[in-house]
């Protein structure tokens, strides 16, 4: 399935098919952008092949989906591993940096940087909101943080939070 199509992008009905039928689908495409291939595959395609593929690896692409297995264009496989390793490593432990937080910090600091308003957080941890405010101004100081957004980048650069880490319990 082609990742644009009129009425309905590929990405859609690629979705669409696999939650209703069960269907294996492989997304080829001339659109080798990273973006369509993460949500290709977080919408549930097997595979993602370019367009420019030879006629004998599209049909060993149909094969492997067909058999169950997932299968990347090995230009995008490239790109994706380096990608993957640029990385910061999972963090193992405290980070140095954010070793005077207190794990309440810790969990404060965490929903900050997802999105959290201070009213958010303190529903989540059953904490009132003056608390999650003095807890907020705690890891200001600790992190020598000038605002909210630098502490976000602190969590961010330490590991403690990943890109598209949800705020939730």
């Amino acid at each position: 399935m082609d990742v644009r199509m009129p009425r309905l992008d590929g990405v859609a009905a690629a979705r669409t098919l696999v939650a209703d039928t069960g269907t294996r689908v492989m997304m080829l495409t001339t659109f080798d952008l990273d973006d369509y291939v993460y949500e290709a595959l977080r919408r549930g395609a097997s595979g993602f092949l370019l367009k420019d593929c030879s006629p004998d690896q599209l049909v060993h692409a149909v094969r492997v989906i067909a058999a169950g297995e997932a299968l990347l264009d090995p230009s995008l496989v490239r790109r994706l591993i380096a990608e993957y390793v640029a990385r910061p490593a999972p963090v193992t432990g405290r980070p140095p940096r954010l070793a005077a937080l207190t794990d309440r910090e810790l969990d404060v600091l965490r929903r900050l940087a997802c999105g959290l308003s201070n009213a958010e957080i303190a529903r989540q941890l059953h904490l009132s909101a003056a608390t999650v405010k003095t807890h907020v101004a705690h890891v200001l100081a600790k992190l020598d943080a000038r605002d909210r957004v630098q502490a976000v980048i602190a969590a961010y650069e330490t590991g403690l939070i990943r890109p598209g880490a949800q705020g939730t319990d």
